[in-house]
């Protein structure tokens, strides 16, 4: 049985906190980038393994500041 989990694209705005509009999505569709998704006749779902994988490719990595360290020092 398979138990992957799909959000619809109004979830996936809601996912990130509307930083990402359904409209963006659409276009993003259309030029084939952004999140894999799944379309079923109209319906459009995004399973959140590809969200997350998604997620995990648009990290910035940042640099520690020499300035600033982790145990209060300077």
């Amino acid at each position: 049985m398979d138990n992957r989990k799909f959000l619809t694209a109004e979830e996936v705005s809601e996912r990130y906190r509307g930083t990402i509009s359904l409209g963006t999505l659409r276009n993003w569709r259309a030029k084939r980038i952004g999140p894999a998704y799944v379309k079923l006749g109209k319906a459009v779902l995004y399973p959140i393994e590809e969200l997350e994988t998604w997620d995990h490719k648009n990290i910035v990595a940042c640099r520690a500041s020499k300035r600033f360290s982790i145990n209060g020092g300077e």
